[in-house]
């Protein structure tokens, strides 16, 4: 399955996002992880079809009602990992 490298921009630190997106990629079916970056956005590797990860970012963007989302930007990785649950890091 494709692996995608997930970066979200804005107020996304210290507001619960992290929380969010685990439970969107859940909610989805969606695994890999989630972590906090220095620069203060939110850096996230999900393993699902495209589809899912469209609707998986229109989650995100949403946010949890704490969050602000200013960008998201998505990749489609080569990578061989396989991923069994979705986490926080």
């Amino acid at each position: 399955m494709p692996i995608y490298e997930i970066h979200v921009r804005g107020r996304v630190q210290g507001v619960g996002f992290r929380y969010h997106a685990k439970e969107s990629a859940l909610r989805l079916g969606i695994t890999g992880y989630v972590r906090n970056l220095s620069d203060r956005s939110v850096y996230i590797v999900a393993e699902a079809d495209e589809f899912l990860i469209d609707g998986f970012c229109d989650l995100l963007r949403r946010g949890n009602g704490f969050s602000w989302v200013e960008q998201i930007t998505t990749e489609k990785m080569n990578s061989e990992n396989r991923y069994h649950d979705f986490e926080i890091r």
